[in-house]
């Protein structure tokens, strides 16, 4: 039998030095629960989101020198663990030092795998580069190592020989992607076990979390393992890891799958431990049983996500102290919620700055949310300011240099909106978060970020914008979950929920005649996700034949009948379509370019993750044929 220790650690991403020392106590507790095998993470030394800090050498020459303390503490134990792989005599295509993604087996303080590979570890062969991954600009891959030595796939896919306690086992030595080969022409598995002589496959990898992506893993692992018969066993991180405007959390959720390709244990998500799984000499896990599918596609999965990444980020950005702008809207209603299950209540003040427009209605209902959360809560009018901002803007005349001629400026009432917005951002929250000792949120939703619905250095500014990776939908999801699930009680008034969503910047958005938001969310949110989530992003041409074809809601997931109902006549439908995505890749762009990072729970999130640049709007030919076509003009 093989006792084997799953170690599914935090992972510090650029701290080498943090993780290498996390590792080396779990090894000795491994070691003290008589395990002779313990595995870790990829890149569990490096991390793997460290932007290009791969380029300097003084940082990948620390990776190998504690790499090389992990090797040394193998004494009477198995390792595995991911490192930088570094090969000083040879360059990549990039002309920089040759590095890999690289898969380390240490036993009795050394390296094992060199007898039959060109290097004492092995080497990822399907490198990511999609979504947050950009491993192609650093790493050198298998394949084209195997173009380079004239060697043959299945070669350089060989497994690891070891001998432990006297038994032998030949490991199936999996990186991140290698097992993700679906969409990809080489299978690393299959490769691996072409002659049937891998006892047990082992994936380290570095997996962010995504909603649903637990479902999907589940389903291509097992089928794989069902395949080939072996045992797999996957060991991801806990932690978060950014690259720069998108911040991402990692939810470990190691597992453990049997011969039938069942998942039979596995660590919880977001939770560091050391779990002891017991394997057989023949390879089976006899003792346990099928655990069933393990769902992560619902809200409460997000809450988790959020709850987590929330936390770790207030922790390593050293942030205590909490301030957040309270509307008396849903958007800023959650952000409290979760910062309060996070932070002690004296560490977060919620701060509500009426002006004219603001509704006693929303005033009422923000103040009961702060009773309700037991937290700090003030009141701070920026109307006073604002008139005076106005007065200061409209009233001083502007000198034209060449004729000594006056003019003033209008400020037109869009301004005066645009106004108001920054006044509370950039001037009572940025003031009052500094004088509180703490950094201020942006609360805003995806589908504002989608079409720049937001005022620049205003309601998008704050050091983090935990719910920019939801749809509208899904923040009142959040919200009802926190009330019935979390707080166990209506946190949120009941008032908030059932609100028209509304700015309130001016008496056009008055929320007591019903007047809100010209996003219609439960439309737009599935327009906009079809433009910036499918796989194979959507452009106003698709969205136009699925509406000429009459499937446009099937194609885009709203509810049935639902543009009828909005847009009786094709015009007005075009006329809506085709200012949303004038605005998506307009102005959009520019205020994303500058929002704060976005805390990512889905399948693509604005930032690093969603890269664009700021180009003219276009809109193809087969789509201006189409719209003439449906206007009648053809």
């Amino acid at each position: 039998m093989l006792r084997i220790a799953i170690g599914q650690m935090e992972v510090i991403a650029g701290r080498p030095d943090l993780n290498s020392r996390k590792m080396l106590d779990m090894i000795a507790e491994a070691r003290s629960k008589n395990a002779q095998m313990v595995i870790f993470p990829e890149m569990a030394v490096p991390g793997y989101l460290i932007g290009d800090i791969w380029e300097q050498q003084a940082f990948l020459r620390d990776c190998e020198n504690l790499g090389r303390k992990i090797v040394k503490a193998s004494d009477g134990i198995c390792v595995l663990f991911g490192n930088v792989g570094v090969d000083w005599n040879k360059t990549g295509d990039n002309g920089r030092v040759r590095k890999y993604n690289a898969f380390f087996i240490a036993k009795n303080g050394r390296l094992c795998g060199g007898d039959n590979f060109p290097y004492p570890f092995r080497i990822k062969m399907l490198n990511s580069s999609y979504r947050a991954f950009d491993e192609t600009r650093h790493f050198y891959s298998l394949r084209r190592l195997a173009e380079e030595i004239g060697s043959g796939l299945e070669e350089m896919l060989s497994p690891v020989d070891l001998v432990i306690d006297g038994d032998e086992i030949r490991l199936g030595c999996i990186l991140g992607e290698d097992v993700w080969s679906e969409d990809h022409a080489v299978k690393p598995v299959s490769l691996i076990n072409w002659k049937d002589q891998v006892d047990l496959f082992v994936n380290i990898s570095t997996s962010p979390y995504t909603r649903g992506k637990n479902n999907k893993r589940h389903r291509i692992f097992s089928r794989q393992v069902s395949q080939t018969g072996v045992p797999l066993i996957y060991v991801d991180n806990v932690g978060i890891q950014n690259n720069g405007k998108t911040v991402y959390t990692f939810d470990g959720c190691s597992t453990v799958y049997n011969r039938s390709g069942e998942v039979i244990d596995s660590c919880p998500a977001f939770v560091e431990e050391l779990k002891i799984v017991k394997m057989e000499q023949d390879g089976i896990f006899r003792s346990q049983p099928a655990l069933g599918e393990l769902d992560d596609g619902g809200i409460d999965s997000i809450y988790k996500s959020l709850h987590y990444g929330i936390g770790k980020f207030l922790q390593a950005a050293g942030i205590e102290k909490v301030v957040i702008g309270v509307s008396g809207g849903i958007d800023s209603a959650v952000s409290a919620c979760l910062y309060n299950k996070i932070l002690e209540p004296e560490r977060l003040l919620l701060v509500n700055m009426p002006s004219i427009y603001s509704s006693k209605t929303t005033k009422d209902l923000s103040a009961r949310l702060a009773h309700n959360l037991g937290c700090l809560y003030t009141i701070m009018p920026i109307q006073e300011v604002f008139e005076y901002t106005v007065r200061q803007i409209g009233e001083t005349p502007i000198q034209n240099s060449k004729d000594g001629s006056q003019f003033n400026l209008s400020v037109s009432s869009f301004v005066q909106e645009n106004i108001q917005a920054r006044d509370r951002s950039a001037r009572v929250l940025a003031g009052t978060a500094a004088a509180f000792g703490g950094g201020f949120t942006c609360n805003a939703n995806k589908s504002e970020m989608t079409v720049g619905y937001g005022t620049l250095y205003g309601d998008l500014a704050g050091f983090l914008a935990a719910l920019a990776d939801l749809w509208k939908h899904q923040v009142y999801d959040l919200a009802v979950f926190l009330n019935e699930c979390i707080y166990c009680r209506e946190v949120i008034p009941r008032e908030i929920i059932d609100l028209v969503p509304s700015a309130e910047l001016s008496f056009e958005q008055d929320v007591d005649q019903g007047k809100g938001d010209p996003l219609v969310y439960p439309y737009h949110d599935y327009l906009f996700r079809a433009f910036m989530e499918q796989w194979d992003r959507s452009t106003p041409e698709e969205i136009l034949t699925w509406y000429a074809a009459g499937c446009l809601e099937e194609k885009i997931g709203c509810r049935p009948g639902l543009v009828k109902k909005l847009f009786p006549e094709p015009d007005v439908f075009i006329e809506d379509l085709e200012k949303w995505w004038k605005l998506y890749l307009g102005m959009g762009v520019a205020k994303r370019i500058q929002t704060p990072p976005v805390l990512t729970v889905s399948r693509r999130a604005y930032g690093f993750d969603h890269r664009e640049a700021q180009n003219p709007v276009y809109f193809t030919e087969n789509y201006l044929k189409l719209k003439k076509k449906i206007n009648g003009f053809v």
